[in-house]
């Protein structure tokens, strides 16, 4: 009687999420939002987003997580969530850090986020990552013009989305779209940043919504 011959199923590429992070120094991280709430309650969001985040987005057997450090020189800090893999963001700006962190992680589709959209979830990372089989890169964009997220499948070429974007400004993304033209492009939500703050406030008043929801339908499904 012989035997089935079985062929080995091919092995998927390691799927790669890699959030954006600042050590939360205060009066370094969040400057905008400083301006506007104080030093110290800005850079305590800041650190707790941050913790929360890279805790709710940690899932070893859907994707391997990477924190991208600034600055370089303390890349090592407790300050940042434990448990993930770190890399340096290195010098240069937005565009050239980023096209940084694209071009040295391991193969495979890459995702990355920044650490002030406090409503990521894992279901949100996971659609971009199933956009990324049928598609070259997926967009998350943000109210103002720029976006939350960004992810490329990096074959059978690596794009170089990032060259001459305005970042900052209501012009970020259509920039991007423009490097990226030629490209099968796609989008998933569209969710807010947490930049001064008017964000902030509409952040905790969406927050607040949210947990006042729950009572409600739980009463809306109690027999009477």
């Amino acid at each position: 009687m012989k035997r089935a011959c079985l062929r080995p199923r091919p092995m998927m590429p390691m799927r790669t999420l890699v959030i954006m992070v600042k050590v939360p120094i205060a009066g370094r991280v969040k400057t905008r939002l400083t301006r506007s709430i104080g030093i110290g309650p800005a850079t305590t969001f800041y650190r707790h987003a941050t913790f929360c985040l890279a805790t709710r987005l940690a899932s070893p057997r859907r994707w391997s997580l990477v924190l991208a450090v600034a600055p370089d020189a303390q890349m090592r800090s407790p300050a940042l969530p434990s448990g993930a893999r770190r890399m340096r963001q290195g010098n240069g700006d937005l565009g050239q850090r980023l096209q940084r962190v694209f071009d040295d992680v391991p193969r495979g589709p890459v995702i990355v986020i920044g650490s002030d959209v406090p409503d990521i979830s894992q279901v949100d990372i996971a659609q971009a990552f199933r956009v990324l089989e049928g598609h070259d890169a997926v967009i998350g964009p943000s109210p103002d013009g720029g976006y939350w997220l960004i992810g490329m499948r990096r074959r059978p070429r690596r794009l170089k989305p990032f060259c001459n974007i305005r970042w900052s400004t209501h012009e970020a993304r259509s920039g991007t779209l423009r490097n990226l033209a030629g490209s099968r492009v796609c989008f998933v939500r569209e969710m807010p940043d947490i930049d001064d703050g008017e964000d902030w406030l509409a952040h905790g008043s969406r927050r607040s919504r949210r947990i006042l929801s729950v009572p409600s339908a739980q009463a809306a499904e109690r027999p009477v």
